[in-house]
Order: C-alpha cells, then structure tokens, then sequence
C-alpha cells in the first residue's frame, strides 16, 4: 500500500486545477490529448528515463521523465469531464504517484492540503486507514468541505506583469527536492489564467475549504506526539527520517508543520491497527515482548525442569554441589524452558496453521448459507464448531498479528462470497467468546483492532 507522500514540484502551464504557492512551468512538450504519446517521450530513452500511461477511474493517468531535466517527471490525470491536472514531481517519485492514481485513490483527480483528495464531487481526507480484507483505503468524506476555485482567488486581482512562466531548465530544486514557494501566487496565478483562452475559472480547482482545516483545528508535532503517546522527540525522528508513516502536514506556517487534528487521530487509529499493537492487546508483561501462548509455554517448561532439577533428588545429588541455591536452580530451569519455548516455530508451523483455519472458518460460513442458518440479517451470524474457533484463538493467542491477518483474509472471501462483512465479524466474535477462553476485556480490545472501523464523517 503506498501512502500519498509525494510532494509536487510545479505546475503544468496547461493544467486546469492550479496547486497553489508553485510555480508554473511551460508544459508544451507533452500532447495532453494522447496518453501513449506522453509516455513515449521518456519510455526506453535511456537509463535515467521512463514513461508509462494506463486508463483508471473515467480517464486516465500517464508520466514522463523530462527529456531535458532527468531529475523531474511529468505527470497528467485526466478525467472527461474534469481535464487535465498537469503536475511536476521529482523522478523517483513519479511512478509511486502513478500507483497511488491507479491503485490507491483511482478516483481522485488531485491531491491538496497534504493528501485531501477530490473526486469531482466530494473531498475525501488522506488515506491511512487501510481496510486488509478489501485491501483498499477506507474512504472518509470531509464534512462541511467547498472547493476553492481560481475565480474566487482572483476576485481581488491579481498582477500577470509581475509573474514568470519557467522553463522547466529554470526550475531551481532545493536539497530535498523542492521548489521553493512562490511569492505573490496570485499574479502567477493571473498570467496563468491569461493562457487559457478563457476557458471556465470556476471549474479550475485550486485547494479545499473545510472547518476541519481552520485554525484552531491544526496542531503542531508535539501535539500530534502527545494523540499517539509517543515522546516528542520520536515523532521529530519520524518526520526526519520519513518513518513511521506519518501523513503529510496539511500547511506549514513559519517553516513549521502544522496537521489537521482529524487526520493526526486517524494517523494513531492506524497505528493502533498495526501488528505490534494487535500483538500488544494479548501481549503479557514481561521484560521482552512475549505472546501470551509463548509465556505460557515457557513458564510450563520452566516449572518442569526445575522440578526435575531441584525436586527430584536423584537428578539434584548429580550437581546440587555446584549449584547450592534454589535461586540458582530456577534461573537455569528459566533458561531451559525459554530454549523451548522460542523454540515454538519449529515446532508448529504457524502460517500453515493459519492456512488451514480460514480455509475452516469459510468452510462453515459455506455450509450455514447452504442451510440458511443465518436468522434475521440485523443479527445474522453463521456458527461456528468449537474446534475451529479454539484454533484459531490459539493462533490468536501464540501469534497475534498472524491471526489478525487471517481474521481480514477470511473477510475479504467472505465478501466475495456474498457475506456482508458485518456477518463474518458477528460470527468471528461469536465463536471466540464461547470457545476462546479470553476474558471480554482483552477479546474486545483485539478484536476491535482487527474489524473495520465504523466509517466516520
């Protein structure tokens, strides 16, 4: 899955949906009309060049690398309806923009505000929630968001003879591969709309209005460390580093980055989706992560041998000399059964194991639909038999972050066998709580980490 971290470089001097505060470069080499030739202008010309086109949602999307400047990449979303973003990224960024386009968010027709999207209607905020059994980002719309057009940043004016079109050979690059802001934007912005001929500036699409955008709704790093619970510190490290999948800030103000608190909260909802938290809903406490059926492993073999060690006198005479504490004899009767127990992936395959429960758990699900042993669909379930539910939360309980896979995998063949996903998770849950042996506490708080989010507005 890939993020939208990109960050754009300049404007197309063609594009019909300007990105505000960058520059505007001279785009006539690319045939905006004909995709396949966009990408043969970079297609196979050489090393340091690339060029590709597919179709995607009601249009499509294709990218070059500049001939004159290999370092940048043209890129063209294109919708009927909507015509043409003309953007300029950085070259190793282009093709992972084309994936997001045709993969991620094939229908967004541009990017603002750090990831907000549009469709053509609606506004949708970053994605970073991921759904693993439809393997596709949950879709969230921003309430109360209006597009922000090129007529209503012009209503003030706007000077055309103090703004430059660039030649893409004039484009200065910082370090990290960012063109520096533009001053004034709104007179690049007028010389912009001089070009085109008086096509509609009210369907050129600029940027997004939203509550949840204003002021008071932003929030610095330290804030955004302190939703997650994480040191300030770490989160300066993630932002220096390109970690921890941090979103992009939605404005920086004063060289400082400021984010949407809706998305920072969305930001630690996936985090707390992730497979070190799933396992840390069941993990124990212990000095070293431990899942609970590793820990009880080792405590077992620990009692076990220390009992053949210290207990049993036959085997304590033989070296009882040498070893003369109690204390002694557990810390080596820890030591054998933490052998063993770390031992526990070559004595159980898991994934094969996690293979053959879903293959179980669908099973069931198909044999209920054939006998309609579903009742009413406000509190339909399918059954589950006793021993597959205990398997499978043994695997929850051994190998948390498999199993919670697992549980997604099942969801996703359950839809496509026509079993809403609101079945499968009754019936999951249903099944662990009788037979599981969990307490509801520590169920629930897995579970919810697993099951799909409600979508929230």
């Amino acid at each position: 899955m890939a993020q939208f971290t990109y960050r754009p470089v300049a404007n197309g001097l063609r594009t019909d949906h300007p990105i505000p505060d960058l520059p505007f470069v001279d785009d006539s080499l690319l045939p905006l009309e004909d995709p396949a030739a966009i990408e043969a202008i970079g297609r196979g010309k050489g090393n340091n060049m690339w060029g590709r086109e597919d179709a995607c949602d009601e249009g499509w999307f294709a990218f070059t690398t500049d001939p004159g400047r290999t370092d940048l990449s043209w890129t063209v979303r294109y919708h009927p309806e909507h015509g043409h973003s003309v953007v300029l990224y950085r070259d190793d960024d282009a093709a992972m923009v084309h994936q997001v386009h045709l993969y991620e968010a094939p229908r967004a027709l541009l990017f603002r505000a750090g990831g907000y999207w549009w469709d053509g209607t609606a506004w949708f905020r970053p994605g970073q929630v991921y759904d693993f059994a439809e393997e596709k980002y949950y879709e969230r719309p921003v309430p109360g968001a209006a597009s922000v057009t090129a007529t209503d940043l012009l209503q003030h004016g706007g000077d055309a003879t103090r703004a430059t079109i660039l030649q893409i050979k004039d484009l200065a690059i910082d370090d990290d591969g960012n063109a520096p802001p533009v001053r004034d934007w709104v007179d690049h912005l007028a010389l912009w709309m001089q070009a085109r001929d008086g096509r509609d500036l009210d369907a050129a699409v600029v940027s997004v209005m939203a509550p949840e955008l204003s002021g008071d709704q932003l929030i610095a790093p330290a804030q955004v460390a302190e939703l997650a619970g994480i040191a300030p510190s770490t989160l300066r490290s993630y932002i220096a580093r390109g970690e921890g999948d941090l979103p992009l800030p939605q404005v920086k103000v004063g060289g400082r980055n400021l984010w949407s608190r809706v998305v920072a909260q969305e930001w630690v909802e996936q985090r707390n989706r992730s497979d070190d938290s799933v396992e840390a809903a069941v993990a124990g406490d212990h000095d070293v992560y431990l899942a609970p059926g590793i820990a009880e492993i080792w405590a077992t073999f620990s009692r076990s041998f220390f009992s053949y060690l210290w207990e049993r006198q036959g085997f304590r005479k033989r070296w009882s000399l040498r070893w003369r504490t109690q204390d002694s004899v557990r810390e080596v009767a820890q030591t054998l059964g933490w052998e063993v127990a770390t031992s526990f992936p070559k004595l159980v395959s898991v994934h094969d194991l996690a293979v053959t429960v879903r293959q179980a758990v669908l099973h069931e699900y198909a044999s209920g639909k054939d006998n309609q042993n579903a009742i009413d669909a406000d509190h339909a379930f399918y059954g589950i038999t006793r021993p597959v539910a205990r398997t499978l939360a043994w695997l929850i309980r051994h190998d948390p972050a498999t199993a919670a896979h697992t549980i997604n995998q099942i969801t996703g063949e359950a839809l496509r066998m026509e079993i809403p996903r609101q079945v499968s998770d009754r019936s999951i849950a249903t099944a662990l709580s009788l037979d599981g042996s969990f307490d509801a506490a520590t169920l629930n708080d897995f579970l919810a980490r697993v099951f799909a989010p409600e979508t929230t507005a």
